[in-house]
């Protein structure tokens, strides 16, 4: 991944943009899910996004603890989180101001 916390919190964003936007459209369609599929398709999904939010948010500070470099890697994760809150934040503002 990414050596700037900043890409990595876009690629996070981006990667949810895409399921959230999928899923809001899918109803468009006319799929049926019979049996076990649907649940298998939705739990499918949570590991992929548990494992991808994994890789973005916690690979690189990782990498840098192992390198021995505790505060690198405390700042790199934190940077993440908050560039992620801001992208967040920027996206709930942009909804609430749209809605009204």
């Amino acid at each position: 991944m990414s050596k700037n916390p900043f890409i990595n919190a876009l690629f996070a964003a981006a990667y949810i943009a895409l399921i959230a936007s999928a899923i809001a459209y899918a109803p468009n369609f006319e799929v049926r899910m019979y049996g076990a599929i649907a649940p298998i398709t939705f739990l499918s999904l949570f590991v992929l996004s548990a494992a991808l939010m994994g890789y973005f948010f916690v690979y690189q500070p990782v990498r840098l603890l192992i390198e021995g470099k505790q505060r690198e890697a405390t700042k790199f994760f934190l940077t993440t989180v908050l560039a992620f809150a801001c992208i967040t934040g920027a996206t709930v503002l942009a909804w609430f101001l749209f809605s009204l």
